[in-house]
Order: structure tokens, then sequence, then C-alpha cells
């Protein structure tokens, strides 16, 4: 039986996942004992409210949409569908209904499972950031490639990576929805994480609208702009381009200082494990060219 619609989220993505092979599915009722958890979850916090809902609706009209799994020796893997396989767990089920899909591999595993989760938009800002870092750095996918995947815009893949290197403080509000993207989105301008903490406690404070917190990181770029340069820092077209293709290969801010002719790159990482990411890069790079 080949692919037909199963609604918002796997269906959107299924006719363009490349497993090069027609793709099959048969739906099975398996015993949850047997189904083990996805390593590779892109999801990290479950909504406690939201979780008590699904069980509610579970109780009453038991699972409306099965879960996604794919077969391994001695069982079923999940590729999708988590809340509704834990929830099911904690009611006490035995069995669960499931597409099963014939995922060979573990790549194209993982990256169906974080696309399925993108397309559900069920994940938080840092969540999707990850889920896309990871279809960037593992799978060596482009931010247009992404966005085609997930129906997005390439700026809000690039914009939504950028939310990464924003300090631990603001992250964590971001994962608990103490604070929004919209919020957060603006305050990664600012060139120094004091200058960023500092916005993020007045927002926090002052109740700050998405708006009002734009035209503070405007006017602070504005301030900064009055300051005299020196010749050689005026950035030609050029050089800005170079520094936002740059940006979109390694993911993190990069300055050019200087000119076509001679200067050096700065490149930003935030914390030990930004730095490593940016050393794989280029290693990746590193091989092609040997």
């Amino acid at each position: 039986m080949t692919a037909k619609r199963l609604g918002k989220g796997i269906s959107a993505i299924i006719p363009e996942y490349p497993l090069g092979m027609e793709l099959v599915y048969k739906v099975a009722e398996i015993e949850l004992e047997n189904i083990r958890k996805n390593p590779n979850q892109p999801r990290e916090n479950f909504n406690e409210e939201a979780m008590a809902e699904l069980k509610q609706s579970i109780r009453e009209k038991g699972i409306i949409q099965p879960i996604t799994v794919r077969q391994i020796d001695g069982g079923f893997e999940l590729i999708a569908g988590e809340r509704r396989l834990i929830a099911s767990r904690e009611l006490g089920l035995k069995t669960i209904p499931s597409y099963i899909l014939p995922v060979k591999s573990d790549a194209e595993m993982v990256e169906l499972a974080l696309i399925e989760n993108l397309q559900r938009e069920d994940l938080n800002p840092v969540e999707e950031a990850k889920a896309y870092q990871i279809l960037y750095n593992t799978f060596g996918l482009s931010h247009e490639e992404i966005a085609k995947k997930v129906s997005k815009e390439r700026s809000t893949i690039t914009n939504s990576l950028r939310l990464l290197n924003l300090p631990d403080p603001i992250l964590k509000d971001l994962r608990e929805a103490k604070l929004s993207a919209g919020h957060a989105r603006p305050i990664i301008s600012l060139d120094s994480e004091k200058q960023q903490i500092n916005l993020w406690r007045r927002i926090k404070r002052d109740g700050l609208s998405v708006r009002d917190v734009e035209s503070l990181v405007k006017k602070a770029e504005s301030t900064k702009n009055k300051l005299p340069e020196k010749r050689n820092q005026v950035k030609t077209p050029f050089i800005k381009d170079l520094e936002e293709r740059l940006m979109h290969i390694v993911g993190s801010r990069v300055r050019i200082r200087g000119s076509e002719n001679k200067g050096n790159i700065e490149i930003e990482f935030y914390s030990k494990e930004d730095l490593n990411r940016l050393l794989e890069i280029f290693r990746s790079i590193e091989d092609l060219s040997n």
C-alpha cells in the first residue's frame, strides 16, 4: 500500500522524504513493551497541562492518530508520537496503534523524527533551533533545504539557529515559555553578553513588548554607529554579504575586520560545546579539500 495523507506532520513530508524506495506503510496494534524510545527525540520538555489533556482524550476516545515506528531487531523504535506513547503507558494501556515505516538507517530515522516534530509545531523555540542545528550539522542540509522540508522561509531557519547563541538564562526562559522568540531575536544583535542579560532582565522587570525591545536595540545600535570609524572599518557591500554567508555556514556571528585585500575574520562562540561544534565544521571542510 502506498502512503496516503496522514494529516499535518508526517503526511506533509513523506512525499519528499528520501528513503530511496517506494514508501510503504502498514498500521498495527503493537505492545507498548516492545517499543523503544527514540534516542534522538528533539523534544526536551513536555507541558504537564497538555499531557493531562491528552490522557483525558485518550481515556474518552482512544488513540485517534497512530504513532510512527520503525522495525528493529527485537521490536520497534519510535519515530514520532512520544507524548502519545508516554500517555498510553501512564494510563496502563497494553498496545498502541502504530504506523510501521520502512526506515532502515539511523540517519533517515533521525531526520524524519526531527521534521515530524517541526511540522507539528510541538517544539519550543530552543528545541526547534536545536532540531535545525542537527539537520544542518549532522545531515549537512543547507538552510534553504531545511526551509523547504518544513515549509518555512530560509530566513526563519537562520534566525532560529541564531537563538542558540544567546546566554543560558535567556535560553532557559525560552524553553519554559517565559520569554517569546519575538522578544529574544532582537537581543541577539547586541554585542556583549552583559548587554544581552541586562536587556533580558529589563524585559522581565518592565514587561516590555516586542516593539519596545526592537526600539531599544535600534537605539543602542544607532549610538554605536555614531562612534568615529577608521577608514578601513567601513564595510563594503561585498564584506557585509560575505559576513552573512559565513554566518549561515558556521551558525555563529561572524565579523570581518579590514578590507577585501587584508584583514581578519572573527567567529564568536559561547561555550565549549559551541567551540567544538565550530571545530567539527572546519574539520569537515578540511576533509572535503583533501
